[in-house]
């Protein structure tokens, strides 16, 4: 992916940018959100935003829906 972007790395050079993300050298592999930490970068700000709107998706996702109760006429004012 990164040779897609113009930004070709050696597998030292990936391990160093994951190290520096996740702190552990030892780890094959890191989080979405280190990832994203990672490409973006200075630009955490723009991080920030895109993590705030996927947990707002998820919050939604999950909410139950269910049909709205039934009223009769003796619940009206």
């Amino acid at each position: 992916m990164l040779e897609k972007l113009g930004l070709a790395k050696t597998h030292r050079e990936l391990k160093k940018m994951m190290s520096e993300v996740v702190g552990d050298t030892s780890k094959e592999t890191i989080s979405y959100n280190d990832f994203l930490n990672m490409m973006l970068g200075k630009k955490n700000a723009i991080l920030k935003l895109i993590l705030m709107f996927e947990g707002m998706g998820k919050e939604q996702d999950n909410k139950d829906v269910a049909p709205p109760s039934r009223k009769t006429f003796a619940d009206l004012p």
